[in-house]
């Protein structure tokens, strides 16, 4: 198990627009395992890669017991609309009434680059949608209207987390390119 430290509302890679995955490779395997632990062990219904810092367009979830990754997704949502409460690992213990599609159609690639077509409703498409929108460097707060909003912020300036420092990261003596792993 590879259980990494997931990074809270503040870190700068939350709010990063992921790059899209080039390589299949079994680099990309093992970040999609370390997710699929991270995410067990949290627990969660979802988790992005920029959640563990990383800032490829990857994401686990974790949906009515079938566990599943999607690297790469496009969505096509529906126009009918849900409104339920939503949290995120990234900003723990913080649930509110967030607005989103009722269905959605995620295209993507598996982990070994093979198309993938994942269609779901209510829990299955509030997760992919969530975890889509760690991708573009969007939380879920910022899907609330104006009052809940401000609400969320008072919420996460007096959670028991906040101000804490984030994971130490340290640096490759490689090359990245620009890339936090």
């Amino acid at each position: 198990m590879s259980v990494k430290p997931i990074r809270l509302f503040g870190d700068p890679v939350l709010r990063t627009v992921a790059e899209p995955v080039v390589d299949f490779d079994a680099e990309l395997r093992t970040l999609v395992k370390d997710l699929a632990d991270t995410m067990m062990h949290a627990p969660g219904a979802g988790l992005a890669a920029p959640q563990i810092g990383v800032p490829l367009r990857v994401f686990t979830y974790y949906v009515d017991g079938e566990l599943g990754h999607l690297i790469n997704p496009d969505l096509t949502l529906s126009q009918e609309q849900q409104v339920d409460d939503e949290g995120c690992l990234s900003i723990p213990g913080i649930y509110l009434p967030t607005p989103r599609a009722l269905h959605v159609v995620a295209r993507g690639f598996d982990q070994h680059g093979e198309p993938v077509v994942l269609e779901g409703t209510r829990r299955l498409a509030r997760a992919v949608q969530h975890e889509t929108d760690h991708l573009d460097g969007v939380l879920f707060v910022d899907r609330l209207d104006t009052a809940t909003r401000r609400a969320a912020m008072k919420q996460i300036r007096n959670a028991e987390w906040a101000g804490m420092p984030g994971p130490i990261v340290r640096e490759s003596p490689h090359p990245t390119y620009g890339r936090a792993w």
